[in-house]
């Protein structure tokens, strides 16, 4: 006997037992019920469109299968969604239309949750959270308040991607590699290595414990060495080499202290503070286009091994410190200034990138360690390729016939005694760069004073460990935190969304929100000015995207 089935009528199904779940609150998790608990959370979606797109649903139909699974079994399982919503794209928007983020914001976010609803995920809406909503980002800024007070947070210029067109420093995923150079991934507009004022948290301070950590994670052990290698732990030592005629030092990190005799130049970043200082007149010129051209190039660029490789001498000398050897100081951009100090020792016999940067430019190669007939050579007996490995080291003075790694040793003991090198601990993991120069993001809770009135303020505003500081028109200025009380620090209300041409955040040109007055005593603060308080301005700087969604 033949059967038929009736088509699943989608458009009157799902819509009743969607609205039912919303009525009954099906699937909002219950407050101390007596179950076991299950929390399932997904990447909250950034509402950046005007919707959602393939890939929400592709991760969020799993999640959903979980909850749900979950459930069934008997446990109270909360499955919660929220927005990460501050960010450049929605800044981007409101520059073109002169709409304010937080409208074009709060349109995004309605219709991502129409959609969501329409998928019939299993979420408890009760707890939806926001990124903008001020009760959200007041614990993202309290959090950095505590990071401040412990010394965690400070202030540096560094060398990073500018974009001008867009007004805002970016990241390395979000600059593209084009043949007409590089370019913003969000417009596709020029960008430039340019040195900014930047908040930075010392994430180096956990590298160590991040290590450790990756022990008692229940992780693939391939996925646990892509984090090892990511923090990059590395042991060796720090060498200073004295600049011949300059009362300058150049600090380098090796792991490789027993080819210390070998070192026959020196290679610094271009954007190494003693660039200028130590290049001779005769090749400034040279240097200083060199320096233009680097600007161009991102850090992957620069740090590729099969690149061109490319250099300018400083006319400067370096001298080393084990035999008192002058040797020459290159600017090449393949040494990075986010990377150790900026400034390495060339060991071209027993390093495959030094060996080749030599041979390029016709530098002196010293082969310090016996490859044991290892190593290639040619019919004179001189290498031919960069002899890496372990061995007896020779043309090393008092240290020669020692193996590597108690040569290491002993040179490590010879430079700490005179005071020119120490053990060491490096980590590729760098600061965390923590500012944005634009206005939909979180603001900092700063304010910067002058010593004269820094000094006024009660100590529970500063941080403990050093006073955080940083220049603003010849004067040192000094940053303390907000007290409690006055968060959250809401953004103002600016004529335009656009920054300034130098970079500076649209904050910048918030003057009555800018300029404030403060009560030394509780950090209460008031746009007009009041007996025994003293004058202020806020940071302009905001927070990057990731600030909010780093916690919930």
């Amino acid at each position: 006997m033949a059967t038929t089935t009736k088509e699943y009528d989608f458009s009157s199904i799902e819509p009743k037992w969607q609205a039912y779940w919303e009525e009954n609150h099906t699937y909002a998790a219950k407050d101390f019920e007596d179950k076991p608990t299950f929390y399932v959370l997904d990447m909250f979606p950034y509402p950046s469109g005007a919707g959602l797109h393939i890939g929400h649903p592709e991760g969020y139909t799993a999640s959903d299968a979980l909850k749900r699974f979950k459930k069934a079994q008997g446990f109270n399982v909360l499955h919660p969604m929220g927005w990460d919503a501050f960010g450049l794209p929605t800044e981007q928007y409101a520059i073109k239309t002169g709409t304010h983020p937080a409208i074009t914001t709060k349109q995004n976010v309605a219709n991502f949750t129409k959609q969501l609803s329409q998928l019939g995920f299993a979420y408890d809406w009760s707890r939806e959270v926001n990124t903008t909503d001020p009760g959200y980002f007041k614990w993202t800024q309290w959090i950095f308040m505590q990071l401040f007070k412990k010394g965690l947070a400070y202030v540096d210029e560094k060398p990073v991607w500018f974009c001008p067109e867009l007004g805002t420093v970016l990241a390395n995923e979000e600059v593209l590699n084009t043949p007409e150079g590089p370019r913003s991934e969000r417009g596709s507009f020029p960008v430039e290595r340019r040195p900014i004022r930047q908040w930075v948290l010392r994430i180096t301070e956990y590298a160590e414990r991040l290590i450790d950590g990756l022990k008692d994670l229940d992780w693939p052990d391939s996925t646990k060495r892509l984090q090892e290698n990511w923090i990059g732990r590395s042991e060796g030592a720090e060498i200073t080499f004295d600049v011949a005629g300059h009362d300058s030092q150049l600090t380098v990190f090796t792991t490789r202290p027993d080819t210390l005799y070998g070192a026959t130049y020196m290679v610094i970043a271009p954007e190494h503070p003693l660039v200028a200082s130590i290049t001779t007149a005769e090749n400034q010129e040279a240097v200083a286009a060199y320096i233009e051209k680097a600007k161009s190039k991102s850090d992957l660029e620069r740090a590729e091994l099969s690149k061109e490789k490319t250099g300018v001498w400083t006319g400067a000398t370096a001298i080393n410190p084990v035999n008192g050897k002058e040797i020459p100081i290159w600017v090449a951009d393949y040494v990075l200034m986010t990377y150790g100090t900026g400034a390495i020792m060339a060991v071209p016999a027993h390093d495959v990138r030094d060996f080749e940067f030599a041979k390029e430019f016709g530098l002196e190669i010293i082969q310090v360690i016996d490859d044991g007939g290892d190593a290639t050579k040619d019919a004179e007996g001189a290498l031919t390729e960069a002899y890496t490995g372990p061995g007896k080291l020779i043309n090393s003075g008092e240290q020669s016939e020692k193996d590597s790694e108690s040569a290491k040793n002993a040179v490590i003991e010879q430079l700490a005694a005179e005071n020119r090198g120490q053990a060491t601990i490096n980590f590729k993991l760098r600061d965390w760069l923590f500012s944005r120069q634009r206005y939909w993001g979180e603001p900092f809770p700063v304010l910067w004073l002058n010593k004269r009135n820094y000094d006024q303020v009660d100590d529970a505003l500063k941080s403990v460990e050093r006073p955080v500081t940083c220049e603003v028109d010849s004067e040192l200025l000094y940053a303390i935190i907000l007290p409690d009380t006055e968060l959250p620090l809401e953004l103002p209300e600016v004529e335009s969304y656009t920054p300034s041409p130098d970079g500076q955040s649209p904050l910048s040109k918030a003057e009555t929100w800018l300029h404030v007055f403060i009560d030394p005593a509780t950090g209460a603060t008031s746009t007009e000015a009041k007996d025994g308080w003293v004058p202020a301005i806020r940071e302009t700087n905001t927070m990057p995207q990731w600030a909010g969604s780093c916690w919930y």
